[in-house]
């Protein structure tokens, strides 16, 4: 049998990110042969996953990103089960490789990124490996990306939340974008604007405020005026363009924008929240 030296050991840690207990049982096995340490290894990983896959994985890195000319961007979900896993610096180590594998190829689906491959397997296996090495179930589970002339990532403190703003035109100062993909961190807009709210969100808002102008004993004939009215109220505080700045209440977004440069604009947003 070939002697297991310490140094194999690490090499094989470092090329699966795997235990080096997992790491020397498989050069054992194997009598010291890389290639089918690995098959070990990733066998294990398989068979964990397929224990574990009605287990909840909660958990997590969310990551956003772009290209270097910040003209494509990316978010993605990266979930595991605990969060010891989650701040773990390889798991999110291996959630940026995963988001620079979808920008590299301008991924525009998950299912899409699933398929790209990663260290010469498909990120999907990679996946899969991960709950080998984590003994957790690992899932990417979520992919969004955006295109335009400037797209500006923002990760929240611990890589829980995360988003992603697309702008009209490149813009000299980038913290003009940073301070809205902050602002769509903050408030939860639903959308850039009112125009661009989906119907089904419009028509259940009118039913709560009609609803509110009822239990208040309001008229019947105003009751739909009153709903208007708590409508226009939620377009102001719930889509991006019209909310108050959070760095400075007295104007809006839109009037940030347009203070930094004319006909400067958001086309759209990504916003991911853990828990949310």
């Amino acid at each position: 049998m070939a002697e297991i030296k310490a140094a194999d050991v690490a090499k094989l840690r470092q090329m699966t990110g795997a235990g080096m207990m997992d790491c020397k049982q498989a050069l054992s096995e194997t009598n010291g042969d890389f290639d089918l340490a690995i098959d070990i290894l990733r066998k294990k990983g398989q068979k964990i996953a397929s224990k574990r896959a009605d287990r909840e994985a909660t958990e997590g890195a969310v990551i956003a990103k772009t290209n270097d000319d910040h003209t494509f961007g990316v978010v993605i979900v990266l979930n595991c089960e605990t969060d010891f896993v989650a701040k773990n610096e390889d798991f999110i180590k291996k959630a940026f490789q995963i988001a620079d594998a979808a920008i590299a190829a301008k991924a525009t689906s998950l299912d899409q990124v699933k398929q790209l491959t990663l260290g010469g397997h498909t990120i999907e296996s990679e996946v899969i490996n991960l709950t080998g090495v984590t003994g957790e179930k690992v899932d990417l589970s979520f992919f969004k990306c955006l295109e335009s002339p400037q797209v500006i990532p923002y990760i929240h403190p611990g890589n829980r939340l995360a988003t992603l703003v697309s702008l009209n035109k490149k813009i000299a100062d980038i913290q003009v974008g940073k301070d809205v993909a902050m602002q769509v961190a903050a408030m939860k807009p639903v959308s850039v604007s009112k125009d661009s709210v989906p119907q089904n969100i419009i028509d259940k808002e009118l039913e709560i405020g009609r609803a509110q102008a009822i239990e208040e004993g309001k008229a019947e004939n105003i009751v739909d005026k009153i709903a208007q009215g708590k409508l226009m109220r939620f377009f102001k505080e719930n889509t991006l363009l019209s909310q108050d700045f959070i760095k400075d209440h007295k104007i809006t977004v839109a009037d940030y924008l347009s203070h930094t440069e004319k006909d400067l604009t958001v086309l759209g947003f990504v916003r991911f929240t853990l828990n949310d």
